[in-house]
């Protein structure tokens, strides 16, 4: 065993000197200081600034809710007829004020379509906004009183019209003679609601006097209880952010600085150890995954090629022992997929990044001859293809295995689709006593630029969704089934696959799943599933689709096989999505 060193730090110092905790105490009390001087600067920019911004806020809901008015009301009529009945009233009647009584004199102006109007409009700015009150009134000089016209609040708080409340004269002087420049408002402290801050704009007539006025109110006592607030709050935001900031100094420190190094000291006695012991153990520095990017991680490097170039021969058994363990899974697989027929192993191809495939069939209960299949013809171009055969039980299923193979056997000659069907269907027609046919569709996908090339022998229509769409049909050219007739010639068509391009390709016991009332999934729930979740992944994607099907169908039986596939295109360079996607599927 190693010698230990000359001398070890003990615990105390340790914890007490480490690099972390002398950065955690130099960040509390640099922030501290910052705080304190902030405090006293935004407390005072905060107490000017909220008053303001209350008389300020208060004055544009104010001369937004009267523009509005004085386009929507006739609020001449309705404040006139307000203040006729109140100046017609004795004193000892307007005394009565808030009684139902008086109440009962301006009563009818309630059902008033112009008032109901008023006070919608004032509803709506006073629901908008944090204002203490909003409302239209018109001030009589004759009794110094403030009568109020319509008022947005609820019947048992709402100042019905003809209520009254004595104001200061000169307080109101300011908005009998306001020229329209700059803010309008009074502020003082009221009997009934304290300090107050009153702004507003008056509702002229065409002779330029002023008819009613819209005014807000709101509580300067807001202010105080503002400041107050704002003091406690940012107290114990800098308390937080004092610790939070420290934590994170003390652990950006730890990360970048002292973990390095104490992996690095522990993985060269790791190292040692294992020498000594003869432990058939390597990468103590290589997995160290240092990336400081200064000195510390050239050290991590450097010790890591010291191990590599020490431990070369196990390096090279190791590799020579794991090079036939892959070969023998790869051979295993292989196998099972010979079996299957159906590529099964999901993901089907984890170290290409261009895009994402994964594909399902649920069977029926009887035996039928839906497939799919996707393979690379070569490093830059995907074979894609889902067909059904005609028929159910073992014909079915042979000719499906006899058709799969053949097709595969066209595409990796390097044909273009319509080729591939060609040269397919007349394989078949050749020798088809049983006279039975296949539907198929057929695409080579170039991974480089997402360009697809595609055929369709009279199967169902593919689904394509681009990037920030949805899945949508595609309006494909369709040609006749593959061994129906020999010498028939199928077009082409391409498409596009931008960056996040999504296709969906199936067989019709999709659209045509059956309920027990005898009802089609058809195509607009097909599309339906799909843009449920339109961003999901291929799995999801085919998941999703499933449930909805066994939803729909419930307890009916099913007819025929539940075949889908779906390709997710990330372009040449790949993506992050396909690993997490690959992820998902196992």
């Amino acid at each position: 065993m190693p010698s230990k060193s000359i001398r070890e730090m003990n615990r105390f110092e340790r914890q007490h000197y480490a690099l972390g905790a002398r950065v955690f105490r130099s960040s509390i009390i640099s922030s501290i200081v910052l705080g304190v001087v902030a405090l006293m600067i935004g407390l005072g920019l905060y107490a000017v600034a909220l008053s303001g911004q209350f008389i300020t806020e208060a004055f544009t809901l104010s001369r937004s809710a009267a523009a509005i008015m004085n386009e929507a009301v006739d609020v001449q009529s309705l404040a006139g007829e307000v203040m006729e009945r109140y100046r017609a009233l004795s004193d000892e009647e307007r005394a009565e004020v808030y009684t139902d009584s008086y109440r009962m004199r301006f009563s009818d102006l309630e059902s008033r379509e112009d008032y109901e109007m008023a006070r919608g409009i004032l509803r709506a700015f006073y629901g908008a906004s944090d204002v203490y009150d909003v409302y239209m009134a018109m001030y009589d000089s004759e009794t110094s009183a403030i009568v109020y016209i319509a008022d947005p609040m609820d019947d048992g708080e709402a100042s019905l019209p003809g209520e009254w409340e004595h104001v200061n004269e000169k307080g109101m002087r300011k908005f009998l003679e306001w020229n329209g420049e700059g803010r309008l408002y009074d502020a003082g402290k009221t009997e009934n609601y304290g300090w107050l801050a009153t702004s507003g704009v008056p509702i002229r007539n065409e002779a330029g006097e002023p008819v009613a006025f819209v005014l807000s109110d709101v509580s300067l006592e807001n202010v105080a209880n503002g400041m107050k607030s704002f003091v406690l709050q940012y107290s114990l935001a800098m308390f937080v952010l004092v610790n939070l900031i420290s934590v994170l100094m003390a652990r950006h420190t730890k990360k970048t600085l002292a973990a390095p190094i104490n992996k690095i000291a522990q993985a060269a006695q790791a190292y040692v150890e294992d020498k000594v012991n003869n432990a058939d153990t390597t990468g103590h520095f290589e997995n160290l995954n240092i990336s400081t990017g200064d000195e510390i991680e050239n050290l991590a490097l450097i010790m890591a090629d010291m191990e590599n170039g020490l431990s070369e021969y196990e390096t090279q058994l190791t590799a020579v022992t794991a090079e036939k363990e892959r070969v023998g899974a790869e051979l295993a697989l292989a196998t099972r997929i010979q079996a299957d027929m159906l590529p099964n192993i999901f993901p089907a191809f984890p170290e290409r990044r261009e895009f994402d495939i994964y594909a399902s069939m649920v069977p029926a209960k009887e035996v039928g001859g839906d497939f799919y299949d996707f393979f690379l013809v070569d490093d830059d171009h995907l074979a894609l293809v889902m067909a059904d055969v005609s028929g159910k039980g073992v014909p079915a299923a042979l000719f499906m295995m006899m058709t799969k193979i053949m097709l595969q056997n066209q595409a990796m000659n390097g044909k273009s689709p319509k080729d591939v069907l060609k040269a397919v269907n007349d394989q078949i027609c050749r020798n088809n006593r049983e006279e039975m046919f296949v539907t198929v569709w057929l695409g080579i996908l170039e991974l480089s630029t997402g360009k697809l090339t595609a055929a369709n022998a009279g199967h169902e229509k593919p689904i394509l969704k681009a990037p920030g769409s949805v899945f949508d049909l595609v309006d494909d050219k369709h040609g006749f089934v593959i061994g129906g007739m020999e010498g028939i010639r199928y077009k082409e068509y391409t498409l596009d696959l931008e960056p996040g391009s999504m296709l969906f390709l199936y067989t019709d016991g999709v659209p045509e799943a059956t309920n027990a009332d005898n009802e089609l999934f058809g195509t607009m729930r097909m599309l339906t599933a799909l843009n449920d979740d339109k961003d999901a992944s291929p799995p999801q994607i085919l998941g999703n689709m499933t449930k909805s099907i066994q939803t729909f169908v419930a307890d009916a039986p099913q007819f025929d096989d539940l075949t889908m596939l779906c390709l997710q295109y990330f372009g040449s360079t790949g993506s992050e999505t396909a690993a997490e996607n690959n992820t998902n599927a196992q």
